[in-house]
């Protein structure tokens, strides 16, 4: 029953994960008023919970509840999904940072380029990671 649960949260944060950088995507603009900046701090906050979310149940399916631990070593495909999990992680730094600094801001602010940019690249790579997941169950890496 706890591996079910377990897989079950790991399904759900993907989606919630998804859901918060759609969001994030579709209030991002040009120039951003205070309160859709306060509102992009706290998308920004579920962001990064339902990314703990992901973590804390992969990680217990890894090494407690799922397949041996040694199914997912030997698997490439299971390291190119840890390493592109990264990859999100390292770039929602900047626009989290962003969002925390200017989440009280009393006046409109101009959104820099870079943050645009890295928030449409995670949106572009973040549905790669259930297309890994796939692959993965189905043996594909495995000799």
């Amino acid at each position: 029953m706890w591996e079910l649960l377990l897989r079950y949260a790991h399904f759900l944060g993907v989606m919630a994960l998804g859901g918060c950088l759609l969001a994030e995507n579709l209030l991002l603009g040009r120039r951003l008023a205070p309160a859709t900046l306060r509102r992009l701090a706290v998308i920004d906050a579920g962001y990064g919970a339902s990314a703990m979310l992901v973590l804390a149940a992969g990680l217990a399916l890894w090494w407690w509840q799922g397949k041996a631990p040694a199914f997912y070593h030997s698997n490439p495909v299971f390291l190119i999904k840890l390493a592109l999990f990264a990859v999100l992680a390292l770039l929602s730094i900047y626009p989290t940072v962003f969002f925390l600094r200017h989440r009280g801001s009393r006046a409109a602010l101009t959104v820099p380029s870079s943050l645009v940019y890295l928030l449409r690249l995670q949106l572009l790579l973040l549905p790669l990671l259930p297309l890994l997941a796939v692959m993965m169950a189905r043996g594909v890496g495995l000799n």
